[in-house]
């Protein structure tokens, strides 16, 4: 009985500590002081999915051959660079440009013959590379271990690269969007710190301020009043 009861104490013991020395291991924080950096670099890849809001003009349901127009995204990808500067303990202030790749498609249906009822669908491709350039304010929680939760805001300047672009002729008809847009942004991520980096997973939604359609005195545009673009962004980081 004694023999029993020693090896009954020794086990528990070697349970404890191996448990001690699993959670000792645990509590080891890969680059510990990564956080006091004053600044750091890094870079992004990620997906985006492009789309926009419109809203109709007071003249569309007299139009003769616009009889609708609905708004459909397209996926895209982002390749960014990051800058980012220590504000305080929990928050960091973030420059992150790059070009983002992307496209909207707008659905028409139009009528060829003003005196028929006959509709068509018209597609429009309107493909895009934004120059992007955001500054965004990150506030970040409690790190745990080796990942660190965090929200993130700003504003995010951006200038379409192919709005300017030919038309080709198998194209027509087909609409120009303004160079210039403006964006609310907001998201949230996780930092994960490993030995010799820290990866960031991160999802933003991105809100147009400016009306982006470029009047030509065409139906296709008298239809619309307002297009304010959307984005959503899958973003990886390296930093």
């Amino acid at each position: 009985m004694l023999r029993i009861y020693k090896a009954s104490i020794t086990v528990i013991i070697l349970i404890l500590f191996s448990i001690n020395v699993q959670g000792q291991k645990k509590q080891i924080w890969n680059k510990p002081l990564y956080d006091e950096y004053p600044y750091h670099y890094g870079f992004a890849l990620g997906f985006n999915y492009f789309s926009a809001r419109s809203i109709n003009s007071e003249s569309f349901f007299a139009l003769d051959t616009v009889y609708s127009m609905e708004t459909a995204g397209q996926p895209g990808f982002s390749i960014l660079m990051v800058g980012n500067v220590r504000l305080s303990k929990d928050f960091d202030l973030r420059f992150t440009p790059g070009l983002i790749f992307g496209q909207r498609n707008l659905h028409y249906l139009v009528k060829d013959d003003a005196t028929s009822n006959d509709l068509r669908e018209h597609i429009m491709r309107i493909e895009s590379t934004y120059a992007s350039f955001p500054i965004l304010l990150k506030y970040r929680s409690i790190r745990l271990n080796n990942y660190r939760p965090y929200i993130i805001a700003g504003v995010n300047y951006t200038f379409d690269l192919e709005s300017e672009k030919k038309i080709r002729d198998d194209e027509k008809p087909k609409i120009r969007l303004n160079r210039n847009d403006i964006y609310v942004e907001f998201g949230f991520g996780s930092d994960y710190y490993f030995p010799f980096f820290k990866f960031t997973t991160e999802l933003k939604f991105s809100f147009g301020l400016l009306n982006i359609i470029r009047p030509d005195d065409t139906e296709y545009t008298k239809a619309i009043e307002k297009l304010n673009g959307r984005m959503v962004s899958l973003l990886f980081y390296f930093e």
